[in-house]
């Protein structure tokens, strides 16, 4: 087959979004499938079209950028000729140019496959609601149009505002979840580099956005040392100039009040993820609204042998109920999250399950044989309409 991946921001740009589309484009490349991806080119510096691990980009130029909204003039032309030439077109939602896409592919009678990674909701900026109803309208009369629409689960789908009014059209299939293993050196590199060895690591793994919580992991740490006295908060992930925030620079009160307990690595390589996720006692996913969906990095931990503390979001606690290895807490409340944080290093042996048990659960395999089965049959059904 020929697909067509389209989304608005791509690698190098790092999100759970980013990197769900680079795996399950290059697993399908693998595959002998010709896979394109269609995206802006929001640094100018990037190529305009190249090959990355034989997945052809096409990146269209961005006149200006409002927020993590880009505005591409000659998107439309570039959407009608790819679409053209491929035999089915992947759209990743949310993003503003959903509903045109669906609606060409219904157009050049090209079957139309949605994935809807999360909803969107705007930092509390003035024109933020006023964005957030935009992209919903948009996204969804992109679902009206679309012949199949993807969620990573059905808790997640069955309560978005959404995704919620298509359940007919909807194939849940969990996210493609693939990590290096770790290795000795690496560990002992990172545990070097965050000057952490003989601490509790509680580990943080986003890029810094107003709805990852971070803030709400920093408060927690005043209730976390009474029990813990050696706790150490590690944050892996862009947490400067990320696109469309401004978070890390709201924060700095927060990080200067908590300085001598927080320790910021960046953004680490996958091999880094790898053994960054092996050194934590704990991970927490502390997102606070249903713009997280379910949390990859949730998987790679615990394939990793690292518990989870994951606030009880639509999705997001999946991870955690399917696998029983870590503790669910409410959203926004420091110190229920420290409580289940504490409980969680102090009871650790109890949370670990066998990384076999956790790779069949999340079988990356599995998962891309179910996007290519998806897009084979809404293509045979394509052509037998003609």
């Amino acid at each position: 087959m020929r697909i067509l991946l389209a989304l608005t921001y791509y690698r190098p740009h790092i999100s759970g979004l980013t990197i769900y589309v680079e795996r399950l484009a290059r697993a399908l490349s693998a595959r002998g499938h010709e896979v394109t991806v269609l995206t802006s080119r929001y640094d100018p510096t990037l190529p305009a079209e190249e090959i990355r691990d034989g997945v052809r980009v096409r990146r269209v130029p961005v006149l200006f950028r409002f927020s993590k909204w880009v505005f591409m003039p000659t998107f439309p032309a570039a959407a009608v000729e790819e679409i053209g030439r491929h035999d089915v077109v992947s759209i990743h939602l949310p993003q503003a140019e959903g509903v045109l896409l669906a609606a060409i592919a219904r157009m050049k009678r090209k079957p139309s496959v949605l994935t809807y990674h999360c909803d969107l909701q705007m930092p509390k900026v003035w024109y933020g609601p006023i964005v957030d109803r935009v992209v919903y309208w948009d996204n969804l009369l992109a679902a009206k149009l679309a012949d199949r629409i993807v969620a990573y689960t059905e808790d997640f789908a069955s309560h978005s505002p959404l995704l919620s009014r298509f359940m007919e059209k909807v194939t849940v299939i969990l996210p493609p979840v693939i990590i290096p293993d770790p290795t000795p050196e690496g560990k002992r590199k990172i545990l070097e580099k965050a000057g952490v060895d003989g601490k509790k690591k509680i580990c943080f793994a986003a890029r810094f956005a107003a709805e990852k919580g971070a803030d709400y992991l920093m408060k927690s740490i005043e209730h976390i040392l009474p029990d813990v006295p050696n706790a150490h908060i590690l944050f892996a992930g862009e947490y400067k100039n990320v696109i469309g925030e401004k978070v890390y620079l709201e924060m700095q009160p927060l990080i200067r009040k908590y300085r001598d307990y927080l320790t910021f690595l960046g953004v680490l390589s996958p091999e880094g993820m790898a053994n960054f996720f092996s050194i934590c006692d704990v991970l927490v996913v502390a997102s606070i609204n249903s713009t997280e969906s379910f949390g990859l990095v949730q998987v790679e931990a615990m394939l990793n042998g690292c518990p989870v503390v994951a606030t009880n979001l639509p999705g997001v606690r999946q991870p955690v109920k399917m696998t029983g290895m870590g503790e669910i807490v409410p959203i926004k409340d420091e110190v229920a999250l420290a409580k289940a944080i504490v409980k969680v290093i102090k009871n650790r042996s109890s949370y670990i399950r066998p990384k076999e048990e956790i790779r069949k659960i999340f079988s990356f395999e599995e998962t891309v044989s179910r996007y290519e089965a998806l897009f084979e049959e809404q293509v045979g059904i394509r052509n037998e309409r003609g």
